[in-house]
């Protein structure tokens, strides 16, 4: 876990209520061990990077910290197309940290922010952390399997333990309440599902190479360089490439597609003298013509929207 190396970062200086919710988050690797005949690829690795993120608030300021968590995790699985299997509450384990009390205020708190929020949930008893319970986000992977990938935990144990503290409106010393979040889980796990549920072919905002250009023989060559320079130059950091290979323009499509290129523009004689784009469009066998500056303007609208 990371939340300790967080703690020190709140602990570097005095903090009043003014800063707080402060949010510190970071891409850390973080390592379990597991047994051999469970790991499973991308799926279930020994280790891992997260999302952490650790949110640092006051009692009053609970309930909205975690309602924005829970929207904004929701809104990355839908921006990515990713079905979301269901959410669970996990409360309590056997083996904890804290008084009844506080696991009583804790489970409470998220119980209600998902009420408020009108999100169908099960009861995971004894599954929470040791710190704290939480709400696990489950995604579905291309053969049904339910993955857990996002969670929020709300911890009133851990400032306690590590002694961390502000000062409130009254110069008064506060514990403030800890929320632990992840979005991704773990990036290479999401990777996997995305991958798989997507056959490979990301949309273009996230796709490994957007665009290949491919020339039909060594005549448009110039021109295929031309078209090259020019997609770069108008849409700025383009992952682009090209094919000015000797081999047949069958065989360069054949190539692209495996890669899983969302646009191939095959460039020829007909789009050299029209000075027009030939585009083949992911997994769609028909060709369709362009003028360059509709194709700049359709990629970047595509691009900027993450649609």
């Amino acid at each position: 876990m990371s939340c300790p190396g967080g703690i020190i970062i709140f602990k570097n200086s005095p903090k009043s209520y003014k800063e707080l919710p402060l949010r510190v988050a970071e891409l850390g690797t973080v390592h379990r061990v597991e047994l051999s005949g469970v790991l499973g690829g991308l799926f279930r690795v020994i280790q891992f990077t997260q999302d952490d993120a650790h949110i640092y608030c006051t009692e009053e300021q609970i309930e909205k910290e975690l309602k924005d968590v829970v929207n904004l995790t929701n809104s990355f699985y839908v921006k990515f197309g990713l079905n979301l299997d269901h959410i669970e509450l996990s409360t309590r384990p056997e083996k904890r940290i804290g008084s009844e009390e506080m696991w009583d205020k804790s489970e409470k708190a998220l119980e209600e922010v998902l009420k408020k929020l009108k999100v169908k949930y099960k009861i995971n008893k004894g599954d929470g952390a040791f710190y704290g319970p939480k709400i696990d986000f489950h995604l579905k992977d291309s053969l049904g399997r339910a993955w857990q990938c996002g969670t929020v935990q709300l911890d009133f144990s851990m400032p306690e333990r590590f002694e961390i503290e502000y000062t409130d409106k009254n110069n008064e010393k506060k514990r403030p309440v800890m929320i632990h979040n992840a979005i991704y889980g773990s990036l290479e796990r999401f990777t996997g599902i995305l991958l798989e549920s997507t056959s490979g072919r990301l949309p273009t905002w996230l796709a490994h190479v957007q665009i290949r250009v491919l020339s039909f023989t060594d005549r448009n060559l110039k021109y295929s360089e031309k078209i090259l320079k020019e997609l770069q130059k108008e849409i700025p950091n383009l992952r682009i490439d090209s094919d000015f290979s000797q081999t047949t323009v069958p065989a360069k499509v054949k190539e692209a597609e495996l890669m899983r290129v969302p646009y191939i523009i095959v460039l020829g004689d007909k789009e050299e003298k029209e000075k027009s784009l030939a585009v083949r469009v992911r997994g769609n066998s028909k060709i369709e013509s362009f003028k360059i500056d509709a194709f700049v303007k359709k990629i970047k609208k595509e691009i900027e929207e993450r649609s």
